[in-house]
């Protein structure tokens, strides 16, 4: 019910206020206490009888101070909250259907979708009504429940990198629930043609109503490599004015730090619905470029992915003759690598050798005859889409190769004998370049007045030929010749690499054609799905819905049809994905893609995601109403006479200092724990509800902190309890977190700090206690509350630890990290996919940082309990081999607080000899 703006949760309670004028006439009809004083004289008044008597009553002042703390009372127990949810779809009594996009275009605004859904569910918990939740971009079955227990877990609902497909809208309408209901709709703002059959189901349950963001969706088509520049091409939903964007290509500095390498603007002109920008960058630049972003728009289609088609390109290059002794400026491949060596990595050696290194080009510089095995491995490689780069030569004029009929290595039929100034198909003079045409991968460069030919072989007339030719001279004949072989290309250039038959290798013309052949490498169209058939392809980085790359080598490798064809999903996410040395990027939006704003039927009210916030006011009633009652008993003491003399002025300075100070307690306590946890070396267990469990907990730590002082030169102090709720928890370098299955969920504040606790290097150790029964895992309810813990923490991939991780040297020497239970599944931060073990070293040089997360069920705080005497808690095992078990769990916390306190400092290589002659003895 809603009065006046104000909403209340209990409204009956308003009731009560209609016996507020009752109370009026009591309390005015009893009159107030006597003021009692000591009066000698009054003896002479005994046995006198006065005939017309007056009592006296309370000032209507103080009734009705009164009366405003009863009423204030009344109303804050009713519940009052300013600005409720007044949607109509939230005031029904139907069970409610909340239906989200949950796609990537939701993220920008998801922090207003979950506070607006919050409101939403607030509202039907006090309206009893029952409430259920489906997101299109991942549908599961549902069922209605209480709207309280769907609040508790807003904090685990995300969004999604994809937009929900057409497979994925169908499983959603299989999964309705049955009967009526109404349906709270929350949109992402684009339109999509499978909405349809969702929304016709919809209609025959209940009302509908739609909530869409009112703010200006934005995307990035994948970046393009065009005539030496890299295009790329912005995407609105909203047009009718003329908009700026910035895009951002971010990557890493030479020193390996994230940074911005560049920035571009984009113009959206009025009636726009796409901008384009390009950005020239010189090749090693390009190389560093990690991902294309629209700055200020955190979401995944507001980001691009660069793939091959930007890297630095490997080009291997061959010679028919390499003459030794002759002059550097006559060698068939001089001015080739000097024209390469910026843009592209060089290789060098025998055509067989370097065929497996899979390079993106080959030159072949006046090689003319080339062996069956060379030509079937050559012919294998342009299959796979690689850049076959020839030129002529004597040695090719003067063959046989492509003469009666087409070479497979050429791009067309040769003339015998080449042309030359002064031969017998002579010119009169040396032939200039003509202009590229615009189907040329040269079209655009400059052509310098000085480049000139003077010999060439020449092409036989053909049909095909003329559709073959990239670059031609003056006269009309080809210089430049390019044939389609699979996914790769074969290209001529009917000249020598070297200056011996025209002066194009000593222009910067020549620089520029082929860096640009060199980049063409890879940046062909998108290959299809038959192109890629056959092939396995492993996400090395996938993108979430905010735009923010994560390590993709923890998800299944997918099928070459699938990356192409598929739509995106759970099965296959947006990210860079690679096949042996290829890369290949899927990125949420593709070149073909528009984002279309949504449209909806007129019988649907669509409103905006700006609702007010509720504000609970029952405390501040109820502080008020505590306040109006302080001051009826001053007000009440005043007119007794009470305040009066000495004892009324300490009750007044009492009062007033009680009134005056409520804080100072609190501020207090704040900072005598704070003082406590940071004058020494302090460890944490999570308090789990569970007392027993928690006594446990802190009887661990204390025999861990025991085993330290006498065996190391920390010296911790006695162990805390720690809610994370309340509590700070920056004070701890290491928190010991049990698993029970009916622990509660912390809220999003107590997340928030506990992944601020990870980042500043902070460590938890999740023990689930359950390696006898399940070996640590989802098998157990203590698994699968973890699971459940662990989804909004900020927890990097993990592995079981390791031979050579410095877990198992930073104090002793351990294989085993047993508790109560003696199991190996002990999982810690991944090592970095690099990691190597170099030749004569006895572990890898694995992370930096100290691993944030250890997760495993030994129940290790059970094996280092200790009551105040130092006796175990609790038995381990039977006899020695159950003591030495716990002396190994003792050395395993000794090792643990070592590494949270100094890193990888066992990792130095200063450390190497010591620790080889340990491992020998």
């Amino acid at each position: 019910m809603t009065i006046f703006g104000i909403g209340f949760v209990t409204p009956w309670l308003l009731l009560a206020l209609l016996t507020l004028p009752i109370l009026w006439l009591i309390l005015r009809a009893v009159p107030p206490a006597p003021i009692r004083r000591l009066f000698p004289g009054v003896v002479l008044l005994l046995g006198l009888k006065d005939d017309d008597q007056v009592s006296d009553r309370t000032p209507w002042w103080l009734l009705l101070l009164r009366m405003l703390a009863v009423a204030a009372i009344i109303i804050g127990l009713a519940g009052p909250i300013l600005n409720p949810e007044t949607d109509d779809t939230a005031q029904g009594n139907a069970p409610l259907l909340v239906v989200m996009d949950g796609s990537w275009v939701s993220a920008a605004s998801w922090r207003a979708r979950t506070q607006a859904l919050d409101g939403l569910l607030a509202q039907a918990a006090r309206d009893d009504r029952r409430v259920a939740l489906i997101k299109l971009t991942s549908p599961e079955p549902t069922s209605f429940q209480a709207a309280d227990d769907l609040r508790a877990r807003l904090v685990g609902l995300t969004p999604e990198p994809w937009e929900p497909s057409e497979d994925q809208i169908s499983r959603a309408v299989q999964v309705l629930p049955d009967g009526g209901f109404d349906t709270y709709w929350m949109s992402d703002g684009l339109d999509r043609d499978s909405r349809a059959t969702l929304l016709e189901a919809l209609e025959e349950r209940g009302v509908i109503s739609v909530f869409q963001a009112g703010q200006t969706i934005l995307g990035l088509a994948p970046a393009r490599f065009e005539d030496g520049n890299i295009i790329l091409t912005a995407l609105r939903a909203q047009t009718g004015s003329p908009r700026e964007v910035t895009i951002l290509a971010q990557g890493r500095d030479p020193a390996g730090n994230p940074a911005v390498l560049a920035r571009a603007t984009a113009v959206f002109d009025a009636d726009a619905a796409t901008a384009e920008t390009a950005l020239s960058l010189p090749s090693e630049l390009r190389a560093r470029i990690t991902r294309f972003e629209i700055e200020g728009n955190r979401s995944a289609g507001a980001t691009t992915l660069p793939d091959d088609s930007l890297r630095r390109r490997e080009v291997a290059l061959i010679a028919g003759r390499e003459d030794r002794e002759g002059l550097q400026l006559l060698s068939p491949l001089h001015y080739l690598e000097k024209a390469l060596e910026p843009s592209a990595d060089l290789l060098s050696g025998a055509l067989m050798d370097i065929i497996p290194a899979n390079p993106d080009v080959i030159g072949l510089a006046d090689v003319a005859t080339l062996g069956l095995a060379e030509q079937d491995a050559l012919l294998a490689w342009l299959e796979d889409g690689g850049i076959l780069l020839r030129f002529a030569g004597p040695r090719l004029a003067a063959s046989d190769i492509s003469r009666e009929e087409e070479d497979p290595l050429m791009p067309v039929r040769l003339r015998a004998g080449g042309r030359s100034v002064g031969g017998a198909m002579s010119w009169g003079e040396p032939k200039s370049l003509a202009a590229f045409t615009e189907d040329s991968p040269f079209f655009g460069l400059p052509i310098p007045a000085d480049v000139t030919v003077s010999a060439q072989v020449m092409a036989q007339p053909d049909p095909a030929l003329a559709d073959r030719v990239i670059a031609q001279l003056s006269d009309g004949t080809p210089l430049v010749t390019r044939k389609q072989v699979g996914q790769g290309q074969i290209i001529l250039f009917h000249v020598t690499a070297n200056a011996e038959w025209s002066s194009l290798p000593l222009s910067g013309l020549f620089v520029q054609m082929l860096e640009r052949l060199a980049i063409a490498a890879g940046a062909s169209a998108q290959p299809s799905a038959e192109d890629l058939a056959g092939t396995i392809w492993q996400p090395t980085l996938v993108l979430d819905a905010y735009g923010t790359l994560a390590d993709g080598s923890t998800y299944p490798g997918v099928t070459g049809e699938a990356l192409v064809s598929t739509s995106l999903g759970p099965d296959l996410r947006p990210g860079l994905y690679q096949s042996q040395d290829r890369a290949l990027a899927r990125n949420v939006l593709s070149a073909e893609d528009a984002l279309v704003p949504a449209t909806w039927p007129a019988d649907i009210t669509v409103e905006g995601l700006t609702p007010s916030e509720e504000t609970p006011l029952a405390g501040w009633l109820l502080a008020l109403a505590t306040l109006l009652l302080l001051a009826d008993i001053v007000a009440s003491l005043f007119l007794s006479g009470r305040l009066s003399g000495p004892k009324a002025t300490t009750a007044a300075a009492l009062i007033a200092a009680a009134l005056l100070m409520p804080a100072s307690p609190v501020t207090a306590q704040e900072d005598s724990f704070a003082l406590k946890t940071t004058a020494e070396v302090t460890f944490a267990h999570v308090v789990t509800g569970d007392d027993a469990l928690d006594q446990v907990a802190q009887a661990g730590l204390r025999g861990l902190s025991e085993t330290l002082f006498f065996r190391t030169s920390v010296e911790p102090a006695d162990p805390v309890a720690v809610n994370l709720e309340t509590d700070e928890l920056a004070f701890f370098p290491f928190l010991y977190w049990p698993i029970t299955p009916d622990q509660p969920t912390p809220s999003a504040e107590a997340y928030t700090k506990l992944n601020t606790y990870l980042r500043s290097g902070g460590m938890i150790m999740f023990d689930t206690r359950d390696a006898d029964i399940a070996r640590f895992g989802t098998g157990s309810p203590n698994g699968r509350k973890l699971q459940q813990l662990a989804a909004p923490l900020d927890i990097p991939p993990l592995e079981p630890i390791p031979e050579d991780h410095v877990l198992t040297r930073t104090f002793y020497l351990l294989q085993d990290f047993p508790g109560r239970h003696n199991s190996r599944d002990v999982w810690v931060e991944a090592a970095p996919p690099d990691a190597e073990l170099v030749e004569g070293m006895p572990f890898r040089n694995l992370n930096d940082n100290v691993t944030p997360v250890i997760i495993g069920g030994n129940d290790w705080a059970s094996a280092w309990a200790m009551d105040r005497r130092g006796n175990a808690m609790y038995p381990i095992g039977r006899g020695y081999s159950g003591e030495r078990q716990r002396e190994i769990a003792y050395r395993f916390g000794v090792n643990l607080v070592m590494h949270v306190l100094t890193g990888n400092y066992k990792s130095d290589q200063v450390h190497v000899p010591a620790l080889l002659d340990r491992l020998g003895q």
